[in-house]
C-alpha cells in the first residue's frame, strides 16, 4: 500500500521553481515606477505648453504660471516645471524647477 503525499525532493523542487518565478517577476516590474514617473513629467510639461499656446491665442502674449492658473488655463501650478518669459512676453520656455528632489531630473 503506497503512502499518500509528496516526498521531500518534490516539495523542494516546487519551492525552487516558485522562488525563480518570483525573482523574475520582481526584476521585470522594477522599472515600471521609473517609466511612470517619466511619463508624468512629460505630460506635465506638455500640459503647460498647451496652456501657454491657449493663453497666447486669447491674449496675444504668453503668461507666467500665476496668470495661467488665474485665468483657468491650468488647474494648478506645476511643482516640477516653471515658465520663463522673454522677448516682451512673446516667447516662453518651460524649464525644470531646480532642486535635487525634483522627480523629473534626468528624465
Amino acid at each position: 500500500m503506497p503512502e499518500a503525499g509528496f516526498t521531500l525532493i518534490e516539495l523542494l523542487v516546487v519551492i525552487v521553481i516558485l522562488g525563480i518565478l518570483s525573482a523574475i517577476v520582481v526584476f521585470s516590474v522594477r522599472g515600471i515606477n521609473n517609466k511612470g514617473q517619466g511619463s508624468a513629467c512629460k505630460t506635465d510639461k506638455s500640459t503647460i505648453q498647451t496652456a501657454e499656446e491657449a493663453f497666447f491665442a486669447t491674449n496675444n502674449k504668453y503668461g507666467d504660471m500665476a496668470k495661467l492658473e488665474a485665468e483657468g488655463f491650468l488647474s494648478s501650478r506645476s511643482l516640477w516645471h516653471q515658465v520663463t518669459l522673454s522677448n516682451n512676453d512673446k516667447a516662453y520656455a518651460v524649464e525644470l524647477v531646480p532642486g535635487e528632489t525634483n522627480p523629473c531630473n534626468g528624465v
